[in-house]
């Protein structure tokens, strides 16, 4: 807090600053946020140790999912490959898959579509093993996002 001390009686005109100074703190504040914002990502990586080298593979968790699709006139397609049939998707299905049951799998269909045939072959993709399907919409304003996962 800042005042004016009176020098001589002519002077006793000016009122003391009553306001406080905050751009130090400021000062302060910015600093001490560039030095939390700089250290933080260096305690993140936990204990420093000296990992082995080994030939293993890299881990590839960013696979793509595989599109199945139902359109206007119920034909299934796995990745724009026309499959017949139930028995034909599951095959088409385990073809695209490498039989990895543990691969994404995004349901996508046409809305004239009955909710029965989606329910199928939701149903049925689920009945073979594939535990991560997912039903594919789009938003009002954006694109197709996926939605719900079946186990």
């Amino acid at each position: 807090m800042a005042f004016a001390l009176r020098k001589h009686d002519s002077e006793f005109d000016s009122q003391p600053i009553a306001d406080i100074n905050v751009t130090p703190l400021v000062d302060v504040m910015l600093v001490l946020l560039i030095v939390f914002m700089v250290a933080a990502p260096l305690m993140t990586s936990g204990v420093p140790v000296d990992l082995p080298k080994t030939a293993a593979k890299q881990l590839n968790d960013q696979q793509p999912p595989i599109v199945v699709s139902v359109d206007a006139n119920g034909s299934y397609f796995v990745d724009k490959k026309e499959a017949t049939g139930v028995e034909g998707l599951l095959a088409v299905l385990k073809e695209n898959s490498e039989n990895n049951k543990d691969r994404r799998i995004h349901l996508r269909a046409d809305k004239a579509v009955a909710y029965g045939k989606v329910a199928e072959a939701m149903g049925v993709i689920n009945a073979a093993g594939y535990v991560k399907v997912a039903l594919v919409s789009e938003g009002a304003g954006s694109g197709a996002r996926a939605a719900s996962a079946a186990q």
